[in-house]
């Protein structure tokens, strides 16, 4: 008997073994499912070898989660015999399990012969450097495998390396057969680490993607990646977020973006980055022209780093998000950044958070957003921008017709600059996601803002969450919404709303079947 569907998704179910030998009952007659995801379901070695009889049989099966189970070794046993001959199977995810060093043992006998395995993730799962070297050993003659996890295990350094001697052995015959994508983030440490993977890059012309976030590789890791980056030409994100590398990391980075013509992600966050760095990295940028995500958020480049910055983004040509969160950057550095967008074409996605600007910086931004016909994108989450720096931000976003999204939350606009900000958009045909937690907007402001957006036709998130709109501006906005077809979610939580009104509102909104509305602790979902 087919189950008669092609996905099914039974996670969060704690269907258990016992669940699992029903289902298998239903399974291995099946001949049409194509994904099955069984994640968090307590589903142990036992219920796993009832599994794995079903999928012997299947001639469909292509993605498989059994993530978050509490499968062991035998476990593993059971299901490396069930596709040891699988000519279906693409997709496999064993993450939070504990299936150790013996059970990668089976897992990689199973899988040694595999030519269909594309995703295999493995995080969390308690293998070492002795489970490691046998799933090393399987992979040198592997080319299919494209996507390998494996994050929170404890492979150490001996067993970076078997990985790193298998890529380089591997037969590299075709670019869409080999791996592209190799995350160790959060296992140990260490420059070192760094070492063996720009190993890897020395003999490997496939790998797209590096994630060594929160890995302390520090710069001088970080000149070893580079040494060996700053020539590949297959390489087109790298996550350094994390890692302490310093103004004198960067500085080697930037052989990378001088040399290097594929990459076009660089994450950066949180790496002890000052004015200085910031300057190697703008130099490198000016004349870059693959780069096309950077963020350097949570550093400390301060105005300085944002006058350098400034002069890259006047020349660069293809960058088009830029995350400067929580960069000390203030007024003057956002001065910096204004002047130099004002003539960017290619910059669409801009995040300014908790960079203290006031109205004196957004002010300096007020004729950049006037003229601007990229950015898609603004973030000035938690500066501190009160009813006149709104005032200026609602003039230069008047007769914008191209940002999709404002995030504004936790500053002061209060009433005035939510009425500002609704006669700015009450025309408005293309903002969609409008952020607004945490501002003190009461009654009057919730009334300007349903007025302006009744019968708008392209808002679909609007967040009031964290303001004082009361009972009254609560009522006032299900009424505005209560027909709008295109609102999809409306946060309403923490606004000194009572019971009684609550209900009211959710009375009112019933019939508005596209809308998802936050009001109590828990999403009231009306769709």
């Amino acid at each position: 008997m087919d189950v008669g569907v092609a996905t099914l998704d039974l996670g969060y179910n704690r269907i258990g073994d016992r669940g699992a030998h029903d289902l298998a009952d239903v399974l291995q007659f099946d001949s049409t499912l194509v994904e099955l995801d069984l994640n968090d379901n307590d589903i142990r070695d036992q219920g796993l070898k009832y599994l794995a009889g079903a999928f012997r049989k299947s001639k469909a099966l292509t993605t498989l989660s059994l993530a978050g189970n509490k499968i062991e070794d035998q476990g593993m046993h059971h299901l490396a015999n069930a596709f040891q001959n699988t000519t279906t199977l693409t997709a496999l995810d064993l993450g939070r399990n504990k299936i150790g060093n013996l059970g990668i043992k089976y897992l990689a006998d199973g899988f040694q012969n595999n030519k269909t395995l594309i995703k295999l993730k493995l995080a969390n799962n308690e293998i070492g450097t002795e489970g490691t070297q046998h799933l090393a050993k399987a992979l040198e003659n592997n080319n299919t495998l494209t996507e390998l996890d494996l994050t929170a295990n404890k492979i150490g350094d001996e067993g970076t390396q078997y990985l790193a001697n298998a890529f380089k052995n591997n037969n590299f015959q075709y670019i869409q057969q080999t791996l592209i994508t190799f995350d160790l983030k959060d296992e140990e440490k260490g420059a070192e680490r760094a070492q063996y993977l720009a190993d890897i890059f020395a003999n490997n012309e496939t790998l797209n993607t590096l994630s060594l976030e929160n890995d302390n590789i520090g710069s001088q890791g970080t000149q070893h990646l580079a040494n060996a980056f700053q020539n590949n030409k297959t390489l087109t994100t790298l996550n350094l977020a994390s890692n302490e590398i310093g103004d004198e990391g960067v500085q080697h980075l930037t052989k990378i973006l001088e040399n290097n013509n594929t990459l076009t992600t660089l994450n950066l966050a949180n790496n002890g980055i000052n004015a200085e760095g910031t300057e190697h990295l703008a130099k490198a940028l000016e004349g870059n022209k693959t780069l096309i995500t950077l963020n350097l958020s949570s550093n400390e480049i301060g105005t300085e780093g944002a006058q350098h910055l400034a002069k890259a983004l006047e020349n660069n040509k293809t960058l088009t998000e830029l995350d400067l969160a929580n960069n000390e950057i203030d007024n003057e550095g956002t001065q910096y950044l204004a002047k130099a967008l004002e003539t960017n074409n290619t910059l669409t996605a801009l995040n300014l958070a908790s960079n203290k600007i006031d109205t004196e910086g957004i002010e300096q931004l007020t004729s950049f957003l006037r003229n601007n016909t990229t950015l898609v994108t603004l973030n000035l989450n938690d500066n501190k921008l009160n009813v006149d720096g709104v005032k200026h931000l609602a003039v230069g976003l008047q007769n914008n017709n191209t940002l999709h999204k404002l995030d504004l939350t936790r500053n002061q606009i209060g009433d005035q600059g939510a009425q500002d900000l609704a006669t700015a958009f009450r025309d408005n045909k293309t903002l969609a996601y409008l952020g607004l937690d945490g501002n003190k907007i009461k009654q009057q402001g919730a009334q300007h803002l349903a007025a302006a957006f009744g019968n708008n036709e392209t808002l679909t998130f609007l967040d009031l969450a964290g303001n004082e709109i009361g009972d009254q501006g609560a009522q006032d906005l299900a009424a505005t919404f209560r027909n709008n077809t295109t609102l999809t979610t409306l946060d309403l939580r923490r606004n000194e709303i009572g019971k009684v009104s609550k209900h009211h509102v959710m009375q009112t909104l019933r019939e508005n079947t596209r809308l998802k509305l936050f009001l109590w602790d828990d999403w009231d979902d009306l769709g």
